[in-house]
């Protein structure tokens, strides 16, 4: 015994179906067997022929982004949509079927029971065919008497390849019911011919009859008209399928054109009636078309006044004469042929209006008025009217555009080329072009117009020609429009381009909006200068070449470009400056602060690089070398500012100067005197006969680790420069610098003393004139030559005692030199004063000279320095102001010279100098006392002396306490 569970089961209409392109089709899909709410969702997804495994989804009960995006459009604007018939079945409504709609469709219902039992989807084929329906009648405009027989053709065809039937039908419209017609008699599907229920008995009587002749022709004839078969008649074909499950469809229909018929009622004197050709229901533009049939017997010797109204306002009045007045405010309209009224006949009186508006829809109404007497209007005997509702939709615009462009990525510069086409355009059209700047979004800026009548107008922003160019706007052909930027100003020309086209046609308009998108990219970008030399060392005289090699994303060629060249001296003088330019019209311009270069280089331009060649290469050419490229837009002129620059690497170039053949005799000599004077001989061995020469004496002091001492230098054009230590006016007046001879330079020394004693030599620097000055070759360092001093036959007697004396700064000191014993006769002293400084060099502070001359080599301490000799041996020295530099040792040293006779020179006889005297400065008092009291050994011990007093108060105490006890 158990509990049976209903399975799911869904069905879907049987395929496959058959549906013809532009009809409204439905399929039914229902859901048995399943648990959970009444209600169930339906999915509906198509697999194409072209993809038959792919899953495309159509529409959802449940989910509105169900659909792909294939169908998204059609499903929001109910294109596609889901009708549900009860909580289970469902019918898919697809309201105008297109090609490739064609596939099969699978229905899906999602679970709602427990557990998965049974199916939940189903599937069914569609096949979309051409609609080849055709049906056709000649529309026509008839007035006939009671009792008289019409006869109405149509034309019906199909070429549809499955197999179909036909039916044909007649249908009779009445008033301005549109959507309420008779059906007069149809042949069915199945070749059964039904009357309509208002025409079975006359059927039956066989007045009203259908019948076929040949393969496309229906005719349907009624015997004897009567008043009610007046009204609109027209012949109405539809085309049959039989579906797999049996049951017939019809799969298209058409209507065809509408016949007015009009039936005078023989029991009447006087009727009117009034149709409209084409219809009650007109579009903008089309042609309205209104017969006004007057019934009367012996019609023909009446008189009728015919007039039309239009919402009960007069349009035009026929008076019995066929007199047409038109009423003032159509005079215009028919002048221009737009309006026309015509009487064709005493009882058939036709108001035609062309080109139809909104303003024309309303009421139309056919007033007639019987007069016994032409023109007489007292003698009016009747008046009957007829109307007829006339309705004029607005007509929809079909026009379309496709916006492109041929140049969708340029650089700044290139031209913009934009087309926009326009298509189903039924009258002349104004159109506008915008820029949408992406970094404005939101904003959009006019480029240019072009009215219906071919004239044209410039944005604002595109009126000045020297920024863009002058842009045109050109209609290509009946609706190609291009638009021409001759140059993009920057980057900012990107973006979005807007094509707006608006179609006028009776006061109102269409706009139609396209957009294509344009990208502009900088000139700077991927601009490279890359600057090179086939050598970096060039000789004196050689020539060389440097190349700036310009890389771009664009054709250098076709832009206007320019070159700077910039130079940098070496050694660097300062920054990099400018050499010469060439423009982009290949003008070169040289810069005057470089003069070694003109007529010397020569600037040339190719494809894609910028050579400078240098002719005979000078020193002065010698440096770093740099080129700086500038690119202009196209098409512009003047150029005005560069859209972008770049500047290369910088190259170094070395000139090699001739080389120096210049030899400097090196052999060590020696130089042993008594006194007087000096002479050091420095000689040239070899040399270039055009050389110029430079020397420069040294001194090496006799202490070995000595810094040599540059005693004087003379130019190659003999201007003297002496060093530091030799700069005083008295080392100046002793030491001399001459050229004795082509090849040999000497050092002359005056009254030359024991300190002068030392390694003298020189160093020649061999100079050239080139071209544009003077150039140093090259350089050669003598030997060393040693001048000493005789030894003297006897010592003087000093005393050799070193003291060390504490002065405190700002104070005065006395340092101590004195002779002991006598001076031989016709002898003189010399003194000389040295300090010994940190470093162990000597330095002589105070000469006096044994002709009584004083000397200070160092004048800043001239103010301070004084002799006080209380006798003729003592020569201490006195030093005021004592400064903490001043610290050190100081020695004096004496010479005794004695001359053999007037005018000759002074012979050492006896040289001696003191012990050392070791100063130590002191500062100040209040100096000494803060160093003191900041010094942090001394500041600890001051802080911590209280704290060691307790300590060791507390261990006496401990103490004295211990030996009480014991």
């Amino acid at each position: 015994t158990g509990v049976t569970t209903a399975q799911r089961q869904v069905t879907v209409q049987q395929g496959p179906l058959y549906r013809t392109e532009g009809s409204h089709i439905t399929l039914w899909c229902k859901v048995s067997g399943y648990q959970g709410p009444s209600e169930q969702n339906f999915q509906w997804s198509i697999y194409l022929p072209s993809a038959p495994e792919r899953e495309v989804q159509i529409v959802s009960t449940m989910d509105p982004s169900f659909p792909y995006a294939i169908y998204t459009q059609r499903v929001r604007g109910r294109g596609i949509f889901v009708e549900r018939l009860q909580g289970d079945a469902v019918l898919l409504h697809i309201t105008e079927l297109q090609e490739r709609d064609a596939g099969q469709y699978e229905c899906h219902t999602p679970n709602t029971d427990t557990r998965f039992l049974g199916t939940y989807s189903a599937k069914t084929n569609l096949s979309v065919i051409p609609d080849t329906l055709s049906a056709s009648m000649a529309p026509q405009a008839l007035t006939l008497m009671e009792g008289d027989a019409v006869e109405l053709t149509c034309e019906v065809s199909k070429s549809t390849a499955q197999h179909t039937h036909l039916s044909v039908g007649w249908y009779l419209l009445q008033g301005a019911g549109e959507h309420h017609a008779q059906e007069i008699l149809t042949l069915s599907k199945d070749f059964i011919l039904k009357p309509g229920p208002s025409y079975e008995q006359r059927f039956l009587e066989g007045d009203v009859q259908l019948n076929k002749v040949g393969n496309t022709t229906y005719k349907l004839i009624i015997g004897g008209v009567k008043p009610s078969d007046q009204g609109q008649l027209y012949c109405e074909a539809a085309e049959w399928i039989e579906d797999p499950d049996g049951t017939w469809k019809d799969i298209s229909s058409k209507q065809t054109q509408r016949t007015s018929l009009a039936v005078v009622s023989q029991g009447r004197d006087l009727s009117v009636d009034i149709t409209a050709a084409a219809g009650h229901s007109l579009a903008e533009g089309d042609t309205l078309q209104l017969s006004c049939m007057v019934g009367a017997p012996k019609s023909s010797s009446r008189h009728f006044e015919v007039t039309w109204l239009l919402s009960e306002r007069e349009v035009a009045r026929v008076d019995p004469h066929g007199v047409l007045i038109w009423e003032e405010e159509y005079q215009e309209r028919a002048k221009l042929g737009q309006l026309r009224a015509s009487k064709p006949s005493n009882t058939v009186y036709v108001l035609t209006i062309y080109d139809v508006g909104l303003e024309d829809k309303g009421t139309y109404q056919c007033s007639v008025s019987e007069m016994k007497t032409p023109g007489d209007l007292h003698s009016i005997q009747t008046n009957v009217s007829s109307s007829i509702q006339v309705n004029v939709k607005p007509t929809e615009s079909h026009m379309r555009l496709a916006v492109s462009t041929s140049t969708p990525q340029v650089t700044v510069g290139d031209p913009l080329a934009l087309h926009c086409q326009v298509q189903g355009a039924t009258s002349p059209v104004s159109l506008r072009w915008w820029h949408l700047p992406p970094q404005q979004p939101g904003h959009r800026v006019l480029v240019a117009t072009m009215e219906q009548d071919g004239s044209q107008s410039l944005g604002s922003a595109y009126r000045d020609g020297s920024t863009r160019g002058s842009l045109q706007l050109r209609k290509e052909s009946a609706g190609t429009f291009t638009l021409v930027i001759p140059s993009t100003l920057d980057e900012d020309d990107g973006g979005q381009y807007r094509c707006e086209v608006t179609q006028w046609s009776r006061g109102r308009n269409w706009t139609e909006k396209g957009e294509a998108a344009v990208t502009v990219s900088s000139m700077g970008l991927g601009l490279l200068a890359t600057l090179r030399s086939r050598t970096a060392t060039v000789s004196y005289g050689q020539s060389f070449e440097l190349f700036c090699q310009v890389d771009a994303n664009y054709t250098l060629q076709e832009v206007p470009a320019s070159v700077r060249w910039l130079f940098q001296p070496s050694p660097p003088t300062g920054p990099l400056h400018e050499l010469a330019q060439v423009s982009p019209s290949g003008t070169v311009v040289w810069r005057t602060a470089q003069p070694h270069f003109q007529g010397k280089a020569q600037l040339v331009k190719t494809d894609t690089s910028f050579k400078l060649h240098i002719h005979s290469a000078l020193p002065a050419h010698q440096g770093t070398y740099q080129c700086e490229v500038q690119v202009w837009r196209r098409n512009i002129l003047p150029l005005g500012q560069p859209a972008a620059s770049t500047s290369s690497n910088a190259v170094g170039i070395k000139v090699v100067l001739p080389e120096s053949k210049l030899q400097v005799a090196t052999k060590n000599s020696s130089v042993e005197i008594a006194g007087g004077n000096a002479a050091i001989e420095c000689r040239i061995v070899f040399a270039q006969n055009n050389s110029q020469f430079a020397v420069t004496w040294y001194l090496l002091p006799l202490l070995a680790d000595t810094t040599p001492l540059q005693i004087i230098r003379a130019s190659y054009s003999s201007i003297l420069e002496y060093g530091s230590e030799f700069s005083s006016p008295a080392q100046k007046s002793r030491f001399l610098s001459q050229r004795v001879s082509s090849n040999i330079f000497q050092l002359q020394i005056l009254s030359a003393a024991p300190r002068d004693q030392g390694r003298y030599y020189c160093v020649v620097e061999e100079w050239l004139w080139l071209v544009d000055g003077w150039y140093k070759l090259g350089e050669g360092t003598s030997g060393r030559t040693m001048l000493k001093f005789r030894p003297p036959e006897h010592q003087l007697q000093m005393e050799k005692t070193n003291h060390s004396i504490s002065a405190r700064e700002g104070e005065e000191v006395t340092l101590p030199c004195r002779l002991q014993g006598a001076l031989q006769a016709h002898t003189h002293l010399s003194a000389t004063w040295f300090h010994v400084r940190s470093g162990g060099s000597d330095s002589a502070l105070l000469i006096l000279h044994q002709d009584g001359t004083m000397e200070y080599p160092q004048e800043r301490l001239a103010a301070r320095l004084s002799l006080r000799r209380s006798s003729a041996g003592d020569f201490s020295l006195t030093l005021s102001s004592v400064q903490r530099g001043d610290a050190g040792a100081y020695y004096c040293q004496l010479q005794e010279w004695k001359q053999q006779s007037q005018g000759q020179d002074w012979n050492l006889q006896a040289l001696a100098h003191s012990g050392y005297t070791q100063l130590t400065t002191i500062p100040p008092e209040s100096t000494v006392l803060s160093r003191i009291c900041s010094s942090p050994p001394l500041l600890n011990f001051i802080l911590y002396l209280p704290l060691v007093l307790i300590l060791l108060l507390a261990l006496a105490v401990f103490c004295w306490y211990c030996k009480f006890r014991k």
